[in-house]
């Protein structure tokens, strides 16, 4: 029997993915070169496709990376000169503001305990920050901040730039392009791929900004996929060096997937299913919600905190072949996490309910 992956990333494969695969077995995708009509094809699927599934409007680029880490250092090098904004609020937040400070980056941080949200009102952007970043949905510890919010805070702060982490969450989040210059996810995730590939959507705000920064000789945007580099090759659908041409076509199948659905649909779906997921989470005596605000629980990643231990609870779970996740860092004894993406149906939730209520 096959298992059904509700850990949150790598996650279930999107069911769709094989038949895609085998097709791209057959047309030999994985062997065309990078600088064919085929490929510049193939690339400009992807990009259509995702333009019309998160409304992404022709003032960004969509450009290939190796992996979602890798656009929290292609930002700061191409965007930020001296100043960079963080909210962290857990482990993939805090990743972010410590490459900043690797890369020698003034970075400025408001920080919140493991498990709680923000909302744009308590949050006062230092005035010298160039770039504010900002994780939609925190994969360590089950938050997500509204995008209304972060649409509000852009709007109190219309000259700085700000970067939006979805990784974990896209294509779920509604966010607005016209205020968020700079988002990125991996495929691993809620598009149900294996992990091997990372997108970046940037603006022609954020280009701008790293062709100012390539002109300053005291000053590095770095060598591989700068932003003008990629952008210069974007315009022909082309990339600086040899992509993943095989993801890049199954990510454009999966999109148009998803677009045959609705975005529509696919939110209304992962909100359903995350009814209820917190409903059973609430109304048993072995869970708890790890997120107490309601509105800062997250869609996309649920954590509950496990009365036992927590690899009690995955083993039943791994019993009946549904894997869940376990807690991040020192939470990884006390709480599990649950993957909520598109690849898993209102009836596999369900069944994992049932199995999860077999605790006691």
């Amino acid at each position: 029997m096959k298992n059904t992956y509700f850990t949150p990333g790598p996650a279930e494969l999107y069911p769709t993915i094989h038949q895609h695969l085998q097709r791209a077995m057959d047309e030999q995708i994985g062997s065309i070169s990078h600088r064919s009509k085929q490929f510049r094809d193939l690339y400009r699927f992807m990009d259509e496709q995702l333009r019309t599934l998160l409304a992404i409007p022709d003032t960004h680029g969509i450009f290939i990376t190796g992996s979602a880490s890798e656009v929290w250092e292609r930002m700061l090098l191409n965007c930020v000169e001296h100043e960079s904004f963080h909210l962290v609020n857990g482990s993939f937040s805090q990743k972010f503001y410590d490459y900043a400070n690797a890369l020698h980056k003034h970075a400025h941080v408001l920080e919140k305990p493991f498990g709680e949200g923000f909302d744009a009102a308590e949050i006062q952007v230092p005035d010298y920050a160039e770039v504010v970043c900002v994780t939609h949905n925190e994969t360590s510890s089950g938050v997500q901040m509204k995008p209304s919010e972060i649409h509000k805070l852009k709007r109190k702060n219309p000259k700085k730039l700000f970067c939006v982490d979805i990784v974990s969450s896209a294509p779920y989040p509604d966010l607005d392009f016209s205020l968020i210059d700079s988002t990125f996810f991996s495929v691993q995730k809620a598009f149900g791929m294996p992990a091997g590939m990372g997108i970046w959507i940037a603006s022609e705000a954020c280009l701008a900004k790293a062709e100012r920064l390539q002109k300053n000789d005291t000053l590095t945007i770095g060598a591989h996929h700068t932003l003008p580099a990629l952008w210069k090759h974007y315009k022909d659908f082309e990339t600086p060096a040899t992509p993943n041409v095989l993801y890049i076509y199954l990510l454009g199948k999966i999109a148009e997937d998803f677009n045959k659905i609705g975005i529509d649909t696919i939110r209304r779906q992962t909100e359903e299913k995350a009814r209820m997921l917190y409903k059973f989470i609430e109304s048993s005596d072995a869970y708890e919600p790890f997120v107490k605000q309601e509105r800062h629980r997250s869609q996309t990643v649920i954590v509950a905190t496990t009365q036992k231990p927590s690899s009690d609870v995955i083993a039943i779970g791994k019993a009946a072949n549904m894997l869940v996740g376990s807690g991040y860092g020192k939470f990884k004894e006390s709480q599990i996490r649950i993957a909520n993406f598109p690849a898993v149906s209102p009836e596999q939730v369900n069944e994992l309910i049932n199995q999860l209520n077999k605790i006691y």
